[in-house]
């Protein structure tokens, strides 16, 4: 199977419950880094370097949770 082929499969099957919460959290880690990165006015360096790592840390969250499905439904998917 192609791998590109199989990683659009694995995004669109079914998300287990416990990695939907995760990615929610991921989501709203992204969201706020984004927020802090974004804000007007003068944000301390400190900051500004815990926010980017928050960018990146909800990104890889979000993707590692969207890419992990049930074994079952993944293997119905594959055999239709």
């Amino acid at each position: 199977m192609n791998i590109l082929t199989e990683i659009s499969t694995r995004a669109t099957a079914p998300t287990p419950p416990f990695f939907q919460k995760l990615k929610k959290a991921g989501l709203i880690i992204a969201a706020i880094g984004t927020a802090v990165l974004t804000a007007p006015g003068m944000v301390p360096a400190v900051l500004l370097a815990y926010a980017g790592y928050a960018v990146t840390a909800g990104t890889v969250l979000v993707t590692i949770s969207q890419l992990t499905v049930d074994d079952g439904s993944f293997e119905q998917v594959l055999m239709n």
